[in-house]
């Protein structure tokens, strides 16, 4: 069982969202504590599955990956089986950066990191659709990207 959080453990999850370079002595001075109990905590929030690991966050833009698509998708048939076939496909398509499993209309929402549209066309008719049980994509591509984060909003 996971521990509870307290007052130290949120201001480290908070810190280490904004930048996971911190030194431990860094940290440990921004949220009041010595090196050993920073460390410490950050070993059990990483044992406790608070922390998933560390990454680095990359600017689409500079990588010729500037066009953002979100695809909804809609699938034929709803059994356990061909969800699991769906879901283990699209893990195998790297332009997609995210996809969720919704309620609603849709059955999914991919998100879909491309250089250009042309480059999201050709994806669109040689892989999307192709996916296995795809009744019907429809995409949508972002204008502006008006707010982006990872952190996620920690009580305080």
């Amino acid at each position: 069982m996971a521990t509870q959080l307290d007052d130290f453990d949120i201001k480290i999850l908070q810190a280490l969202q904004k930048n996971a370079d911190y030194s431990m002595n860094e940290l440990g001075d921004l949220v009041g504590l010595s090196h050993t109990p920073c460390w410490r905590r950050i070993k059990r929030l990483e044992a406790d599955g608070y922390i998933n690991g560390k990454v680095t966050l990359l600017n689409a833009e500079k990588l010729n990956l500037g066009v953002t698509v979100h695809a909804y998708m809609t699938i034929k048939s709803h059994d356990e089986d061909s969800l699991n076939a769906f879901e283990n496909a699209v893990q195998e398509i790297n332009e997609i950066v995210e996809c969720y499993s919704t309620t609603g209309e849709k059955d999914y929402i991919l998100q879909i990191a491309v250089a250009s549209v042309d480059h999201y066309e050709k994806l669109l008719k040689e892989r999307l659709v192709h996916l296995p049980n795809v009744a019907s994509v429809n995409s949508t591509f972002a204008l502006k990207q008006v707010k982006y984060t990872t952190a996620l909003p920690l009580k305080r």
